[in-house]
């Protein structure tokens, strides 16, 4: 890898994750990165175009979470710097990816850059799903109370990971898909599943960041 690159993301990319909730901090950009160099090995692409795609994929989300992948798309478009390292069209295929990352998105991605992103940003954890959906309701729904933010996290649970959830894998066989079954079986299980999520609740709440 280009160690310029390299160290031109880790000086000017990365820090502007500080300002994002706690679900995407530095942290998860860089273990999106990691898991996209990993999954990269099983085809013939650019690693720089990868690593610099992971880098870039949420900084959209300083104009909020909805739509913040388009976003994410013009912020890369328009950043004249990475012409240093990738031609326009290079810029585009990234930008493309960086878009077609979402979850919820209605589309495959248009590349296999894209599918690698995606399938990088599917962290399929229970604990770290759940860790995330009640640190961004506490963020961005103040009003709720407690059971409040719950139910809202069992909802999002599964609307997005359930059998008929939203969230799509896009590389068949991965340890994601594996994982995304299993989940969909503890999803089934009110009971567990809501117990699970009360406990994550009080654990965050009575040890605040």
């Amino acid at each position: 890898m280009n160690k310029e690159l390299q160290q031109f993301i880790t000086a000017e990319i990365l820090p502007q994750y500080d300002g994002f909730d706690a679900a995407h901090q530095q942290d998860h950009a860089r273990k999106v990165m990691d898991e996209s160099l990993v999954l990269a090995v099983n085809y013939d692409v650019d690693v720089d175009m990868v690593y610099t795609i992971a880098a870039y994929h949420d900084l959209g989300l300083c104009e909020g979470r909805e739509g913040h992948h388009l976003a994410s798309g013009r912020i890369m478009r328009s950043d004249k710097r990475l012409l240093r390292w990738f031609t326009p069209e290079q810029i585009e295929v990234m930008a493309q990816a960086v878009e077609d990352h979402r979850a919820s998105a209605d589309h495959a991605p248009r590349s296999v850059y894209g599918r690698i992103v995606a399938e990088a940003d599917r962290n399929i954890d229970i604990d770290v799903i759940i860790t995330r959906t009640l640190q961004y309701g506490l963020a961005h729904y103040p009003e709720l109370d407690s059971e409040g933010h719950i139910n809202r996290a069992l909802q999002h649970l599964n609307e997005k990971y359930s059998r008929n959830g939203y969230l799509k894998l896009w590389i068949p066989g991965s340890k994601n898909e594996r994982k995304l079954h299993q989940l969909w079986d503890l999803i089934d299980n009110e009971a567990a599943i809501r117990q699970i999520v009360e406990d994550k609740f009080t654990q965050i709440t009575s040890h605040p960041q």
